[in-house]
This record gives structure tokens, sequence and C-alpha cells, in this order.
């Protein structure tokens, strides 16, 4: 019966058979006790004791009745004869021969449950979709007060009755299909059982997710889901499904670890697996999980009752989730969580985890290739941009579902007809992506200046110059030009700039930043570095994760403090610094973009940084000659078409400005400062005014003064 409305027909057919079968039952118990008798329940229990498997069979025992004096206030009953009680049997029979079967065959099927614990829980059940079979176990146990079922009433009422059906470990109890209200010290068999709200629902056709874990699931949306993965990853969800398929007839599925820090294209990976395998696939966070032995207990059976009533997968997203406590010696919710599950699950880790429980199979998923990126611009721009992708493939390194999301946003607020305006929306939406990751771990700094800002050695601009065109060119020279497949590591470009403090080694960062259109973030060694062992490295990994994708400049700043020379090992601190270094060296050779590294001491540095770097430019104190040149350009000029004034300047002497030893940071601070003073006395700033600021930079480095450098007349 493939149609789901005429099945949904069936189900309420039989459901109906089910409870006019139900209460004849129970009157016809009513009735036996026509002679003022009730029931009193006594058993021989099972010779064999229970097992801890829920799906373990029992030896049954009937139970053993005896009377006592019925209740003087029940309302007659009425006749019910064995013949229609039979009928009623057999009517119910007859509905039960749908395809599929019904709810509750389908659930005892799924469950396991005997002939007996499949009518305790109908029992259970009826009070919630018959309002008469309340009345009718008043009437059957001949106590108005016991209006709800009992197992004493369960195994008095049905000929397979067995006392197993009271253990934790059947089915019944096991999986939460019923619950028991045991007040004080009633007797099991006499406190009033309920079938679970869930499961109710099931019973009537209404198949969702359990209401006490919709708050801590969500379902795993893929906006990329409408965009064919690429190859690299189809294989991987080819490699996923497959392994499951073999995997079917295993009691427990493998967990299939997603490794690597691109939780997008996870993501994908899972979505697709799932939707091969016919699964719905919800998300939880790993540190949502109950961290008390019972809470997660019943949240574990609560999810293998689900992923058994649903087609339904587990997402665990589990990148930043605590491993085990080696003080404690017990492993984290996490892993006690899969060991005590069934199902699918794929968990989200940025390394293998060895320590889960179960068996699993381990994949590294990575972004898409450059070429496979390139594609996918292509897919969503179409030939709007010719050279756009290629440019865009070259630079950031996105997953799909960015590359969708930001093609469409951006091609929603252009023009067509304008690609220079669109190639431009593009790059800056792209750069915008990666922020987040970003400013969450560094300072941003915002790029200022130019080519035409700064003053260096035509050497050392030379450099510069060289550094740009290698970022630009990358995508050409590594894949179109194939020096990729001949290299793993060094493909990223590590440049150290050296010199003394205000030679212009943050301004050259700057000004790279502000030509190459990309982010420019400083790492703070404050947020970094860590007195705890392995938090270091912990940062650092984060920091190069979120600058892979290739919208950022790394400045480390003080690099020394970071990079210096390894130590001959004396005791655990040493060999920890040590360790810290070597976990550098390793990131370095692997990072693919442009990361810059300044110090005042470059002999501080350790060699076997050294070989890594690509460049090393030296930033010089100035000669007199840069000086005067950056002397001419410190001060703010007027705008050409008159939207900026720019700082009012006197007649100024640069040869004589130029003569003050002063390096380019100390040199802005003075312009600065003389601009405060020439503000403060609302006139054009003058020689005078730049030379007293200057005396006091002087003496705020402890540089000898010669009053007769500072003095200034107007007949000068």
């Amino acid at each position: 019966m493939n149609d789901p409305a005429s099945w949904q027909k069936e189900n309420e057919r039989y459901l109906a058979a089910a409870l006019t079968w139900l209460r004849l039952c129970l009157a016809r118990l009513a009735e036996r006790d026509q002679a003022g008798s009730a029931l009193v329940l006594s058993a021989t229990p099972s010779s064999e004791p229970f097992a801890s498997s829920p799906r373990r069979r029992f030896l049954r025992q009937p139970p053993v009745i005896a009377s006592m004096p019925a209740h003087p206030s029940l309302p007659p009953r009425e006749t019910v004869s064995d013949q229609q009680v039979d009928e009623a049997a057999q009517a119910l029979e007859s509905a039960e021969a749908i395809e599929p079967p019904p709810t509750l065959i389908l659930l005892s099927q799924r469950f396991n449950l005997s002939r007996f614990e499949r009518n305790v829980l109908l029992l259970c059940a009826a009070m919630e979709l018959d309002t008469r079979i309340a009345g009718l176990c008043a009437r059957a146990q001949d106590d108005p007060i016991r209006r709800y079922p009992t197992f004493a009433l369960a195994l008095a009422l049905f000929e397979e009755g067995a006392w197993d059906v009271l253990s934790p470990e059947r089915p019944l109890r096991y999986w939460r299909l019923i619950e028991i209200n045991q007040p004080g010290t009633q007797p099991l068999t006499t406190s009033p059982l309920r079938a679970d709200e869930r499961i109710v629902n099931y019973l009537k056709g209404l198949n969702y997710l359990d209401d006490r874990l919709v708050p801590l699931l969500a379902p795993l949306g893929v906006e990329a889901g409408d965009i064919e993965p690429p190859p690299s990853q189809q294989a991987v969800i080819e490699l996923i499904v497959r392994h499951l398929e073999q995997s079917a007839t295993m009691f427990q599925l493998p967990v299939v670890q997603l490794l690597g820090a691109d939780v997008p294209s996870k993501h994908l990976v899972a979505w697709r697996a799932a939707k091969r395998l016919g699964l719905h696939l919800y998300r939880l966070p790993a540190e949502v999980l109950p961290s008390q032995a019972t809470e997660l207990e019943t949240f574990a059976r609560l999810w293998r009752r689900e992923s058994i009533l649903l087609p339904i997968a587990l997402y665990l997203d589990a990148y930043d989730a605590a491993g085990p406590s080696a003080s404690e010696g017990q492993s984290p919710p996490l892993n006690r969580f899969l060991a005590r599950s069934d199902g699918l699950f794929f968990l989200d880790t940025r390394d293998v985890r060895a320590d889960v429980g179960r068996s699993t199979i381990a994949l590294d998923i990575t972004k898409p290739a450059p070429a496979e990126q390139q594609a996918a611009w292509q897919a969503v721009l179409g030939p709007v941009a010719a050279e756009v992708p290629a440019r865009l493939a070259g630079q950031f390194n996105l997953s799909l579902a960015t590359i969708q999301q930001i093609a469409q946003s951006v091609r929603a607020e252009t023009p067509e007809d304008d690609q220079s305006e669109l190639a431009a929306r593009l790059w800056d939406a792209c750069r915008s992506s990666v922020r987040p990751g970003m400013d969450a771990l560094s300072e941003r700094l915002d790029p200022k200046a130019t080519w035409d800002d700064i003053v260096l050695p035509d050497e050392e601009m030379g450099l510069l110059r060289q550094i740009a065109d290698q970022v630009e060119q990358r995508n050409k020279v590594y894949e179109e030009w194939g020096f990729a497949r001949k290299m793993n590591r060094g493909l990223g470009i590590s440049v150290l700039f050296a010199g003394e403090s205000g030679t212009g080694k943050t301004m050259a960062a700057e000004v790279l930043a502000n030509h190459l259109r990309l982010n420019l973030y400083r790492i703070d060694l404050s947020a970094v570095v860590s007195k705890y062992i392995g938090e270091t490295e912990k940062n650092l990994r984060r920091v190069f994760d979120a600058a892979e994708d290739g919208g950022a400049i790394l400045f480390f700043d003080e690099a020394d403090a970071l990079f210096g020379k390894r130590s001959e090992v004396k005791d655990s601190h040493d060999r920890y610094a040590n360790i810290e270094i070597n976990y550098l060296l390793q990131r370095m050779e692997g990072y693919r973009g442009l990361a810059i590294l300044a110090t005042n001491m470059k002999s501080a540095m350790d060699i076997a940084f050294m070989r890594r770097l690509r460049f090393v430019a030296n930033f010089a104190f100035p000669n007199q000659a840069d000086r005067k040149r950056i002397w001419q350009r410190v001060f703010p000029q007027p705008d050409p078409r008159g939207k900026r004034l720019g700082l009012p300047l006197g007649q100024l002497d640069y040869d004589r400005l130029a003569r003050l030893n002063l390096t380019g940071g100390s040199i802005h601070n003075v312009a600065l400062n003389a601009a405060f003073l020439a503000a403060h006395a609302d006139a054009p700033l003058t020689m005078s005014l730049v030379l007293a600021a200057a005396r006091a930079e002087f003496r705020k480095l402890d540089r000898p003064i010669n009053e007769a450098d500072f003095r200034w007349t107007e007949r000068e």
C-alpha cells in the first residue's frame, strides 16, 4: 500500500479493532467476578535470571489468580461472551493484514516485543485513545480508584502473561515505551502505567522527533545542497556510502570521523552521504550532552529509540570538544554517548579521536581544489566576468556554500554590464567572509599607507614589489604551471622584516595589504602565548587555520618572542618551549598565505626559520636623503578635488629637518605633535613648531640635545 492516506485509514481501522477487542477483554475480566471477587496475583518467578540485553528472550510462567471481596460501589458489569471476544480477535487479525503493517505491529517488530508485551503497550496506549478504558480498568480491578493499567491487571487480562515483563531489561522498560508511577512503597505490580507520549503519537501514525530531544537537536541544513559536490568531495561521499552499506549487517555502524578545519565542506559531505542512505541528518553540539551519567543514559536511549523509529543520523559537532580527562581517568560525555548508542554518527573533529569506544573510519575533508573552486565560481557567475573566477580562486580558499552565497548576493546588487564593479565587489565580499574567524583571534589593522607614503632604499622597495607580485601570481605558478603538484609545503610566502623600531616595518606591511586589497592582522602575542602546556600551539593553530582561507596577511610583530632560537634542554620548560618552536616551524612551512615576521633582533631568530623564509628585507636607519623624502611626505596634502583641506603649512626647511637623526616612526611622531601645536596656536605649521616637537622627541629618546639645532628665526 503505497498511498500514505490510504495506509493511514487502514492503520486507524486496525487501532479501532484493537480497542474494541481490548474493551471486550476488560469487560469479560470484570464479569468473571459476578460472585463478588476481585483479582490478586501470585506467581512463581522464572528460574532464569534477568539478562543484560533487552533483546533476550525469557522463560514465562502464567500467573495464579486468587480472589478477594468485590468493592460494593462499582456499577454493574455488561455480559461479554467468549464468542464476542473471539470474533473481535478475528477482526483484529484481519485488520492487521496491510502493507506496510500497522504501527503497533511495526513497533513490536523493531523493538522485539513479545505478544504479551505488545498487548501491555496497547493497554497503556488505550488510555489516551479511548475514554472508556479508564472505567473498564476500574471495573476489571474492582476498585473505582484504580482507573489506570497496572502490571497486575495485564497479567490477569492476557493469556500470554509472563513475569519478565517487569524487568528493566525487557523492551517495554528499557526503551521507555511505558512509564511507571511508583510512589513510596507501592508494589511495582500495582503501580500506575502509562504509555510514553512519543509512542502514543507513533501508534496514531504521527511520527516526529521526540520533543525532549528537539531543544538539543537541529536539522543540518546545507546552503549548497543544490550544488553538485566537486569530484574530490564526491569521492569521499562515495567512500562513506560504500563503507556504511558494507557494514549494514553489523550491530553497530562505525563512527565516521570528518577531519579538518573546513566545517561547511564537512556539512556538505555528511548531508550528501546521509541523503544517499535515505536518512535525515540532525546536528548536536558535543558540549550540550548531559554530563551526569543517568541523564546521559536517558538521552542515549531516547536517541537510539528515535533512530529505530525514524530514518535519522546524527552529526556531532566536536571540533573543540575536550578529550579524556587524564586526572580523573574518565571518558567525556561524548565518548560515553557514542559507546552506548546505535545508529549512524558523523563526528566533526579537528584530529583523529581514538577514544570513542567504537569502530571508526577517519576521512580528511578539505575545501575544493583551486581548479574546482574556479569552476564553481564560473558556474554561478556565468560568462559575465571571464577573468574573475581565476583571480578569486587563486587568492581565496572557500567552500562551495560560501562561493554560492557570495556570488548570488553580489550579482543581485551589481549591474550586469559593469564587470569592473562586479569584480571589485566580489573581491571585497570574499575578503569580508573570512574576517569573523580572524577578528576573534588577532587585531585587524586598517591599512592606510600606499606606495607613495613609504620611503625605503631601492633594493628594499624592489623586494616589496616582488612580494606583491608573487602573491598576485600564485595561482598561475602553482596551479596552471604545475608547481603545486611537485610541492607539499612551502606554497606560502614567508617574509622577514628586520630593522630598528620606527624604520617602516609596519608601514611596509600596510602598503602590501593595501596594494593586494587583503586584510592585515597583527598577531597579539599576549593572546597567543600561554603558560599552560600545549595552549600556545592550540592558539597558533586556530590563527593559522582561520588565515588559510586566503583573505588575510599575518603580521607577527616582535617575532623574535615566538620565533627565537631553540635552547639546550635543561628542564621541562626548555623542552616545551622547543616544542612550541618546532610546531611553528611546521605551520609556517605549511601555511599557504602571506606571513610577515617583524623583529628588531634578527640575530635572535632561529636559523631554521631563516631557511624557510622566502624574502628577508632589512630596514636600515634612513640616511639624510631618505629622511628628507620622509619629511616631504609626512604632512597630509590637500585633496586636488577639494574634498579634503589638508594641513596649512608655512615655509619649511626640509634640508634642515633631514639633518635631525630620526627614524621614520619618530619623524611621524614629530609631525603629529607639531600639528597639535599649530592647532592650539590656530596658525599654520611653521618651522619653529616642528623643531619644538623634534626637541621633545629627542628628550623622549634620551638623545643628547644641541640647542643650536633646534633654534629657528624667521630670517632663516
